[in-house]
């Protein structure tokens, strides 16, 4: 069986692509993972996030532990069967939605008691019990069980949460069941404290995992701040070890971070983004409810071959969303996705063909115009990556 491991293909500075081997296939490097939180990527069908050029996808913990349950999903074969998506599958460890619950959970040094915020049941997380679910869930990886507290936050008190995370890790990596071609990753914390972090990569690493997620930014802290916390974070990581930056983000958030050597992401933006009517695109966001819609017979981008450009107008998009149809949410959805895999997709051939600085400067000039006043088209062709 095919060992878990990441193989470097081409170098832009920092900025890499390679490829990820799991149990259940290879992804290239760098990547978007879908959210497919409770088994599903909202409004899409799996055979619509394969159209899209999704190589991995990323499901909860915590949400399937509560429903249908980790057991339960074990039995009728696991989750890809269950959700219809053989290839890899990240399962994050609950640990942020449990400590998202406030006055609905108790945390000591053991792990979390809390109640469902469906019903009100009492359940109990600790780092073994997380490993165990996403075992039973098959998940090709698995995240550690950590605690995240919510920023801004004083240094001691960050310094606190992460050294209890950090002891969690290694229970974490003595509970899970090694298997070829699956993983376990270390959750980095430390806030945007730069000594936290790095104590917080030499506690990981003495431990070894498959490879190392970056956690608790992209929450309030900034751009600038997250980025300047990549920058001296990332260096620390193993080279030979993926890169996940957990819950990121903008098309720009993207960019930067793959400019800092960051190889995985997710986020729910764009598919959040798909049921609020606000579409993605090379040159910034459209918001599809806008009265200006309503008779534009262009199509949303014309550089994108999704359902939602391809067949149907920005106006039958815009009656949609207006008449509260369901399938203005499906078709967004589909075409955010599209997006987020063209992105990362141009990035990758641009850092193995050697135009990456040119390509991002491009992608930036793009954004950066947000102008959809031309009477033709709405933005001008974008040149192939020299």
């Amino acid at each position: 069986m095919t060992s878990f491991r990441w193989r470097p293909e081409a170098r832009a500075g920092h900025a890499r692509a390679g490829w990820l081997d799991t149990a259940h296939g290879s992804v290239p490097t760098p990547t978007f993972m879908p959210v497919g939180t409770v088994g599903t990527v909202k409004a899409m069908t799996m055979d619509n996030v394969r159209s899209t050029g999704a190589g991995i996808v990323l499901g909860n913990t915590y949400h399937l532990m509560l429903r249908p349950g980790a057991e339960r999903v074990r039995e009728l074969g696991g989750l890809h069967r269950f959700m219809d998506w053989p290839g890899p599958i990240l399962t994050d460890s609950g640990g942020f939605q449990v400590m998202s619950l406030g006055p609905l959970r108790k945390l000591d040094a053991d792990g979390v008691t809390f109640r469902s915020h469906i019903d009100g049941s009492k359940h109990r997380l600790s780092p073994e019990r997380s490993t165990d679910i996403q075992h039973a869930l098959d998940a090709t990886i698995s995240m550690c069980f950590d605690e995240c507290p919510a920023l801004p936050a004083e240094a001691d008190v960050i310094a606190k949460s992460m050294r209890l995370s950090m002891r969690w890790a290694e229970r974490c990596r003595d509970a899970f069941v090694q298997r070829p071609g699956y993983a376990q990753y270390g959750i980095i914390q430390g806030g945007t404290e730069p000594e936290l972090r790095a104590e917080s990569v030499k506690a990981l690493t003495g431990i070894g995992f498959e490879g190392y997620a970056i956690g608790g930014l992209a929450v309030g802290e900034g751009q600038e701040l997250m980025f300047s916390t990549l920058d001296v974070t990332v260096p620390l990581i193993p080279d030979t070890s993926p890169r996940y930056l957990m819950g990121v983000g903008t098309p720009d958030d993207l960019l930067g971070a793959v400019e800092r050597g960051v190889d995985m992401f997710d986020c729910v933006m764009p598919t959040r983004a798909g049921r609020t009517a606000r579409a993605y695109t090379e040159r910034g966001t459209l918001n599809l409810r806008n009265a200006r819609h309503a008779t534009d017979s262009r199509p949303i981008s014309p550089h994108c071959d999704c359902l939602a450009c391809s067949r149907h107008s920005r106006a039958y998009l815009h009656h949609l969303f207006r008449a509260n149809e369901i399938l203005g949410p499906m078709l967004l959805t589909w075409h955010n996705l599209a997006y987020y895999q063209r992105l990362m997709r141009g990035m990758r051939a641009a850092i193995v063909d050697g135009g990456f600085t040119a390509h991002a400067t491009h992608l930036r000039a793009q954004w950066a115009l947000d102008d959809w006043s031309g009477d033709e088209m709405p933005f001008p062709d974008i040149p192939p990556v020299a």
